[in-house]
């Protein structure tokens, strides 16, 4: 009974963590209007957000002062989610800014809406940290090829096993076709 329960939570983590990984390569595929997935580095946005998030954001037609967003910054690798604080329009251009919820000031970047990579759906506490460290050397090493090469490892076992059975059955059939007196 207990192992059962045990095998059942384990193949339910097991799904969760497949279901996430084709998320997350889901998210990297170039269609348009496709929603991304960021780990979320620092407290600004706590409590609401907090570090170590996994956050999932998509782009919208239209972004209002309230919604949390994740934008680009004057350096394209580095990504801010935070909240919008005002909205303007400056020479027919839409112009936001943002602010962390922990902040205690806005952050006054006043940047134009093609800066915006999207609106928060989702965020998941504590998922984003083993994902960022499997984004690292170390981290690849343990969390992806390790396991993919133990799992490449007990296949190569039992398809070893299967081969040696079938050669023993094919020697017993042998056997015994000799022992058969001809007629």
């Amino acid at each position: 009974m207990l192992g059962k329960i045990f095998k059942i939570i384990v193949n339910t983590i097991l799904g969760l963590l497949i279901v996430l990984g084709l998320f997350v390569i889901f998210s990297f595929m170039p269609f348009p209007g496709n929603y991304k997935i960021f780990v979320v580095e620092s407290g600004s946005m706590e409590p609401t957000i907090k570090t170590g998030s996994l956050i999932f954001v998509k782009p919208e037609a239209d972004y209002f002062v309230g919604n949390i967003i994740t934008r680009t910054t004057s350096d394209p690798k580095v990504t801010i989610t935070h909240r919008i604080v005002s909205k303007k329009e400056v020479n027919k251009q839409e112009i936001f800014d943002t602010k962390g919820d922990a902040n205690n000031a806005p952050d006054g970047a006043n940047f134009p809406k093609s800066n915006i990579i999207g609106k928060e759906l989702v965020h998941l506490p504590w998922i984003g940290y083993p994902v960022g460290y499997a984004k690292t050397t170390p981290g690849l090493i343990l969390l992806i090829i390790v396991p993919a090469v133990i799992i490449i490892y007990d296949e190569l076992n039992k398809i070893k096993e299967e081969i040696s059975v079938m050669m023993e059955r094919k020697k017993k059939g042998k056997e015994k076709k000799e022992e058969k007196p001809e007629e």
